[in-house]
C-alpha cells in the first residue's frame, strides 16, 4: 500500500489519502475513499452541526 493523491470533490485541491488513514479507513469497513480534504470535512461537520 502507498499513499494516494486524491482530488476534494468540494474545493478541487489535491490531498493525500496516507497509508495510515487507508487502513483506519479498511479497519472500520469503508468501501470508499475520501471524497473531501480534512478542510472541507471539517467544514461540512461544522454545518452539520449547526444545522441541529
Amino acid at each position: 500500500m502507498e499513499d494516494k493523491t486524491l482530488i476534494c470533490q468540494d474545493c478541487g485541491n489535491e490531498f493525500v489519502f496516507t497509508v495510515g488513514e487507508q487502513e483506519f479507513y479498511k479497519e472500520k469497513g469503508f468501501d470508499n475513499e475520501p471524497k473531501r480534504c480534512k478542510e472541507c470535512r471539517d467544514k461540512k461537520k461544522q454545518e452539520r452541526r449547526r444545522d441541529r
